[in-house]
């Protein structure tokens, strides 16, 4: 039964991208590539989203230094098909190496790349230069690691990016009511505080309960992909297998390029962030910010959706 319901999920989407004239979503995709692999899920699904005229990727950014991110993202983007997408990446950022498995490092000693952390320059000028050449209220800004490349174009040039950006997509925060801060969130607390008290305009939460509800099949991997290719790689690199692992950024892309089809949306209202890094969400008519959940029918349909974006050859 999921077999089919996938089949006819990109059945649909290929169905209602045909004949569109030039994608209606146009986004800069911010990752911490290289702590967790559902980055790498992510990735594959965002050059799936272009492949399909979707969306258009005018830019990519890294929030997790060095040279495993920078050499996975060049790989990523020319083995995916779409090689000429800028990307850049941060200085001085989160302290982050030592978090997890840097599967990053795996791909990059399998796949050549010349990429260069040296040369690369720094994804929040590199956003600048690219908000410039495109119509106001055009551009959705994703970030799904930390907030610190985005935080830092506000600072930068809050006018361009007030006229440029129509919405920021967040995979952060934990809306549950747990005296918890979320991973995103804490590892650069500052970032995200900036943000959700200085940006005028609409930003839409992904948060850990609703990816954590979201796990991407361990067994796809084994069994759907029978070549050697980054995404399996970085998987296998991860953790262990068999594993399934929870999307928590996959799913924040699906809302940055899709909409509302898989997810329940929550009235505007007004996040708050703590100087701990924790949370909380306050319904208001005049709020700009909204918190996507879902049911157990739509987190199935999403591991569908996800699977088969990131498997079709």
């Amino acid at each position: 039964m999921r077999k089919v319901a996938s089949i006819l999920l990109c059945a649909a989407l290929l169905v209602g991208c045909k004949g569109s004239p030039a994608p209606e979503r146009h986004i800069i995709f911010d990752t911490d590539l290289g702590n967790d692999v559902d980055d790498a899920i992510a990735l594959v699904m965002l050059h799936r989203y272009i492949d399909l005229g979707l969306t258009d990727v005018l830019a990519e950014g890294l929030s997790k230094e060095g040279a495993g991110p920078v050499a996975c993202m060049d790989i990523f983007n020319r083995w995916y098909g779409h090689p000429d997408i800028p990307f850049g990446t941060v200085r001085d950022g989160a302290d982050c190496e030592a978090d997890a498995v840097n599967y990053a490092r795996a791909v990059a000693e399998i796949y050549p790349s010349e990429a260069s952390d040296s040369a690369s320059v720094e994804a929040h000028l590199l956003y600048r230069d690219i908000l410039e050449n495109q119509p106001d209220g055009s551009v959705t800004l994703i970030a799904v690691g930390f907030s610190t490349n985005i935080a830092r174009l506000l600072k930068f040039d809050k006018d361009l990016m007030t006229r440029k950006v129509r919405q920021i997509v967040l995979m952060a925060g934990n809306f549950t009511g747990e005296q918890t801060s979320e991973y995103n969130v804490f590892k650069d607390i500052e970032s995200a505080r900036y943000i959700v008290d200085n940006w005028p305009g609409e930003i839409v939460f992904s948060p850990f309960e609703l990816g954590i509800q979201v796990n991407y099949p361990g067994a796809v991997i084994e069994e759907r992909f029978a070549e050697a290719e980054p995404l399996t790689d970085a998987y296998k690199a991860y953790l262990p297998m068999p594993y399934d692992r929870p999307c928590w950024d996959p799913t924040a892309l699906v809302w940055a390029v899709e909409g509302e089809s898989f997810f329940t949306v929550s009235e505007p209202g007004t996040v708050r962030i703590s100087e701990e890094g924790i949370t909380t969400f306050e319904p208001s008519a005049e709020g700009l910010h909204r918190v996507l959940s879902v049911t157990p029918e739509q987190a199935a349909a999403l591991v569908d959706h996800i699977v088969e974006l990131t498997t079709h050859k």
